[in-house]
C-alpha cells in the first residue's frame, strides 16, 4: 500500500528535488578514491566505496553530501558509460578470468568471459586483448562490472606489443592492405604530356619509399622562378569503384609510426608503381607555377603527364651541400636547380612572413630501432634548408590547388583552420585584454586582422603568452568547401601533393582531372567523409604519440634509474603539477607538485593562468625553460616522472 501512496511518492519527489546534486565526469585515481569534475570546473571527492559503482570516464549525476567542512558525492544515475571498447591485459587467477583495462586511471580487475568464436586456451595470463564492457553496476539489473573478450591483440612476450596494442586501442588497421594481382591504368579521356626528359628530382629522408613529389626549377629572366611539381598519381590505377579505393577511404591516411608504417594503399602501389623512383617513368598529375622575385605566386597550370625522377636526393645531403659541408655533390643538371630552389624558398618565406604567417617549426625526433624494436638511439633532425625547400614548394603548390578547385569546381577537400573556437572567442578576447592587447571579437575571426594580431603577439617573444593562448585555439578540420587557414594565414588551402598517403588528396586529384577532361565534377564530398578524414587524422596522430611514449619509457629507463638531468620546457600545467618536454629527445615527463616542495601546501598552482608559486614566490610558468631530473619510468602507464633539478 505504501508503494501506491501518492503522498509518499510526492514526499520522495520533494526530497529528491531539494537534495543538492552535481553532474560531471568521474576521474579515477590509483588510490581507490576519485573525483567528479563538473563542466563549470567544480571538483567533488568520491570516496572509495562509491567509486566501486563507477569507473573512470563515466558521466554521472551524483548526490552531494556535506559532513562538517568536508564535501563528497555519491553517484546516483549513470548518464553515459565512459568505458565501452577497450584494450586490456588478461588476468587468470585460480580458474577465474578477468581483464585489467590498459588505462593510467583504471586499476579495476573486471570479471570477463571470452567470445565464443575465440579459443580460450589460446589466451593466457598477461596477454593483450580487446574487450567490451557489457555490464555496469549502475545500469538496471546489472550488479557488477563484466566484460567480454572480443579479440586477441598480442601475446605477452610479443616484441611488437607497443605497435599492436596502440593500433588496437585506436581501432586502426594492423597491416597494410592486400595488393591486387594486376593494376591496369585508367586513362579514359585524359591526355598526358611527356615530360620525362625534364630532369625532375626528389628530396626525402633516406628511408622513404613512398615518394610522391618531384620538382623541377628554373630561374626566369625577370628574377623570378618557374617551378614544376610532379605528383604521384594513384588514381591512374585506382578508380572510385575499386576495392583498394574503398579501403583507402576507410583508412584515410598512411599511419607513420617509429619502425613501422601501415600504408593507406597496397604497398605495391605506395612503394613501387606510384612511387617516383629514380629512373622510372610514372604517371603524374603536375602543376607548373610561377613564383615572382618578391615571393608572390603568379600564373599556374595543372596538367596530366608522364614524368621521371632523374635524381633521388636526401635532406641531409642537400642541406650539407647548400651549407658547404660534406663531400656529396649533385649532378650537373640538378645543382643549378637546387640553388634556384634555395633562392625561391627564401623569397617565399619572406613573402609569407609579410603577407601570410610562418611558424617556427620544432625539430623531428627519429627513433633508431633494432629488428626486435628496441630503441638504439633517438636522433634530432632539425628543419634545415632542404626541409624548408620542400615545405615551401608544397605550400605554394597546395595554395594553387585551393585556388584551382575554388575557381573551377567550387568544392574539394580543404584544410580549414579557425584561429579560435567560436565558443572560446570571448574568453580569448578577455585574456588578451589582461595582456594589454585590446581587440574586438571580430578581430579574432577575420583573417587579415588576425594576421596583424599574430605578428604583434610574436613580436613580444613571450613564450608564456604563446602557450597560454593555445587554450583557446582551434584545430584544423577537413571541409568540402573552401575556407581560411588561419595557421598558415591563407584564404584557402587544399592538399594534393600526397595522394599516396592521404585519401583527401586522391579526391582532389579526381576533381582536377574532371576539369582537365572538361567533365562536370561530381557533387561535393559528404560531411560524413570530411568528418571521417578529420577523425582518422586525429587517431593517427594519437597512435604515433602513444607508440613514442612507450618507446621513450623503455629508452629512458636507465636515465630514470640514474636520475639523469635534462634541460626541458614547460608545456602544460594542471592542478597536480606540470608537464615538461625534454629538449634532447622530445620526451614528455610529469613533475608532480610534491616534487616541487616537501610541503604540498606551499605549492600553489594556478592551472588556468599556467603559473606555479612555491612559498609565495612564482617559480614556474608555461613556456619556461627548466632543468629536471628523471626519477621514474613507468611502462605500465607509459609515463615519465621528473623533479626539478637542484
Amino acid at each position: 500500500m505504501l508503494q501506491n501512496n501518492s503522498s509518499l511518492a510526492q514526499l520522495k519527489q520533494q526530497i529528491r528535488d531539494t537534495t543538492p546534486r552535481a553532474e560531471g565526469q568521474v576521474k579515477g585515481t590509483d588510490r581507490g578514491f576519485g573525483f567528479l569534475e563538473t563542466d563549470d570546473g567544480e571538483s567533488y571527492f568520491i570516496p572509495p566505496p562509491a567509486m566501486k559503482q563507477v569507473i573512470h570516464g563515466d558521466r554521472v549525476e551524483a548526490v552531494i553530501h556535506q559532513n562538517g567542512d568536508k564535501t563528497s558525492v555519491e553517484p546516483e544515475t549513470l548518464i553515459e558509460q565512459g568505458l565501452d571498447r577497450f584494450v586490456a591485459r588478461v588476468q587468470k587467477r585460480e580458474g577465474r578470468l578477468a581483464v585489467v583495462p590498459d588505462h593510467p586511471s583504471i586499476r579495476n580487475a573486471i570479471k570477463a568471459r571470452i567470445k565464443r568464436s575465440l579459443d580460450e586456451d589460446s589466451i593466457a595470463d598477461g596477454d593483450w586483448i580487446v574487450a567490451r564492457l557489457v555490464r555496469h553496476p549502475m545500469k538496471k539489473d546489472d550488479r557488477s562490472f563484466f566484460a567480454q573478450i572480443d579479440e586477441l591483440v598480442a601475446k605477452s612476450d610479443n616484441p611488437a606489443v607497443p605497435w599492436r596494442v596502440t593500433l588496437a586501442r585506436h581501432a586502426l588497421e594492423q597491416e597494410c592492405p592486400d595488393a591486387g594481382s594486376e593494376w591496369p591504368l585508367h586513362e579514359e579521356g585524359l591526355e598526358r604530356e611527356d615530360i620525362t626528359a625534364m630532369p625532375f628530382f626528389t628530396i626525402d629522408s633516406a628511408s622513404t619509399r613512398d615518394m610522391d613529389d618531384a620538382l623541377h626549377v628554373v630561374e626566369r629572366e625577370d628574377g623570378g622562378w618557374r617551378m614544376s611539381v610532379a605528383i604521384a598519381d594513384p588514381t591512374a590505377y585506382v578508380d572510385e569503384n575499386h576495392a583498394a579505393d574503398k579501403e583507402a577511404r576507410v583508412r584515410a591516411f598512411t599511419v607513420y609510426l617509429p619502425g613501422q608504417n601501415v600504408t593507406m594503399l597496397p604497398e605495391q602501389l605506395a612503394d613501387d608503381l606510384c612511387s617516383l623512383l629514380e629512373g622510372q617513368t610514372r604517371p603524374v598529375l603536375a602543376c607548373t607555377l610561377d613564383v615572382n622575385a618578391d615571393g608572390s605566386l603568379g600564373d599556374y597550370r595543372f596538367f596530366a603527364a608522364e614524368a621521371m625522377s632523374h635524381a633521388r636526393l636526401t635532406y641531409e645531403n642537400v642541406s650539407n651541400w647548400i651549407e658547404g659541408e660534406g663531400d656529396w655533390t649533385p649532378a650537373d643538371n640538378i645543382a643549378p636547380q637546387l640553388t634556384a630552389l634555395r633562392d625561391l624558398t627564401e623569397a617565399r618565406s619572406a613573402w609569407r612572413e609579410k603577407h601570410a604567417l610562418v611558424f617556427s617549426g620544432s625539430p623531428d625526433f627519429v627513433f633508431k630501432l633494432d629488428p626486435a624494436g628496441n630503441v638504439l638511439n633517438i636522433e634530432v633532425e632539425e628543419r634545415r634548408i632542404a626541409n624548408r625547400m620542400i615545405e615551401e614548394s608544397m605550400i605554394a603548390s597546395n595554395a594553387c590547388c585551393a585556388d584551382y578547385l575554388s575557381a573551377n569546381v567550387g568544392h574539394g577537400i580543404f584544410n580549414v583552420h579557425r584561429a579560435f573556437e567560436p565558443e572560446k572567442v570571448e574568453d580569448a578576447q578577455a585574456f588578451l585584454a589582461t595582456q594589454d592587447i585590446n581587440v574586438d571579437t571580430d578581430d579574432l575571426l577575420d583573417l587579415p586582422r588576425y594576421k596583424t594580431l599574430k605578428r604583434e603577439i610574436e613580436s613580444r617573444e613571450n613564450a608564456w603568452l604563446d602557450v597560454r593562448l593555445r587554450r583557446f585555439q582551434g584545430f584544423t578540420r577537413m571541409s568540402a568547401l573552401p575556407g581560411p587557414h588561419f595557421g598558415l594565414g591563407l584564404t584557402a588551402y587544399a592538399t594534393w601533393t600526397s595522394p599516396i598517403r592521404k585519401y583527401g588528396d586522391m579526391v582532389n586529384h579526381r576533381l582536377i582531372k574532371h576539369v582537365l577532361k572538361g567533365e562536370k565534377a561530381p557533387a561535393e564530398a559528404s560531411e560524413a567523409l570530411t568528418e571521417q578524414l578529420t577523425e582518422r587524422r586525429r587517431l593517427n596522430r594519437m597512435a604515433e604519440r602513444d607508440v613514442k611514449d612507450w618507446l621513450y619509457v623503455r629508452y629512458l629507463t636507465p636515465d630514470a634509474e640514474a636520475q639523469t638531468a635534462f634541460d626541458a620546457e614547460i608545456i602544460a600545467i594542471n592542478r597536480g603539477g606540470m608537464r615538461v618536454r625534454l629538449i634532447d629527445n622530445g620526451a614528455t615527463a610529469f613533475v608532480p607538485a610534491p616534487m616541487m616542495h616537501s610541503d604540498r601546501r606551499k605549492v600553489v598552482i594556478d592551472d588556468k593562468e599556467g603559473r606555479i608559486q612555491v612559498e609565495d614566490v612564482e617559480r614556474y610558468k608555461l613556456g619556461d625553460a627548466v632543468r629536471v631530473n628523471l626519477i621514474e619510468a613507468r611502462e605500465d602507464t607509459r609515463s615519465l616522472v621528473a623533479r626539478p633539478a637542484a
